[in-house]
């Protein structure tokens, strides 16, 4: 008996304000532990599926559905979605002044499970995780991201993946911007990731750095809102052979 898919997306169409079409009929079917990379030029879509995805209310979705564990979350607000187990870590991550990151940790994974959080047992999971990823103690007090290098911030939205545990990840653009040592920090997070849950990923990149040590099940190229080629890990190296320019040929640029 096939499994059922975590995430299915039936012919997704999405618009900005009703009346500029910006995704076009995308299908996508994510199970539990895969790992599915999304790639394309610059305006592509890629940021625009993944906030649609989390229930972004910029984003109109005017034609399909997103079920998730066959529950269709189409028109359901961001919290419901989080609480089902989306999560989707930021490409310029926000800087909240007055919430340590900690606090920041504890009120999330209160909100998401609708439980009271163990000081205790949240401190100890919090230093561990802190360890996996070389960061210092001291950002578990520091407001959240306020002064954070950009290598920091990244690697605080994969701490925060690691102490919410989601059923499915949207990394948007997470090795933006990191140098070598940062990039292998972020990618051991994210294996952690894999290894004490069967969650699933969906990384969008234009990029290849993050990819290098992680397995990675299905590829997929999207250009001018669609998606127009999927293939397995072969296609990266596709891609970084050839580049975008003849899909962007084939299936039109943006304006």
């Amino acid at each position: 008996m096939a499994q059922e898919p975590l995430l299915q997306v039936e012919h997704l169409h999405v618009s900005i304000d009703e009346t500029l079409p910006i995704l076009n009929d995308i299908n996508l079917l994510v199970h539990k532990g895969e790992t599915h990379v999304l790639m394309g030029p610059n305006g592509a879509g890629k940021s625009t599926l993944g906030y649609t995805l989390m229930g972004n209310p910029h984003y109109a979705v005017t034609g399909g559905r997103i079920l998730f564990e066959g529950l269709d979350m189409t028109q359901e607000d961001t919290d419901k979605r989080a609480k089902a187990g989306l999560f989707l870590s930021f490409q310029n991550p926000l800087e909240v002044p007055g919430i340590s990151m900690s606090s920041f940790l504890r009120n999330a994974t209160r909100a998401l499970t609708d439980q009271p959080v163990k000081l205790l047992a949240f401190q100890k999971k919090l230093n561990e995780t802190l360890r996996v990823l070389d960061m210092d103690g001291v950002y578990a007090d520091r407001d959240l991201n306020v002064g954070f290098s950009g290598g920091e911030k990244k690697k605080a939205e994969i701490l925060q993946l690691l102490m919410l545990s989601p059923k499915l990840a949207i990394l948007d653009e997470t090795d933006s911007g990191l140098d070598v040592d940062a990039v292998r920090t972020v990618s051991r997070g994210i294996e952690e990731y894999h290894k004490k849950n069967d969650g699933a990923l969906i990384i969008i990149t234009h990029a290849t750095k993050i990819l290098e040590a992680l397995k990675v099940d299905y590829t997929h190229v999207m250009v001018n809102g669609r998606i127009v080629e999927t293939g397995d890990a072969s296609l990266v190296e596709k891609v970084n052979r050839e580049g975008f320019e003849a899909y962007e040929a084939r299936y039109g640029k943006r304006e």
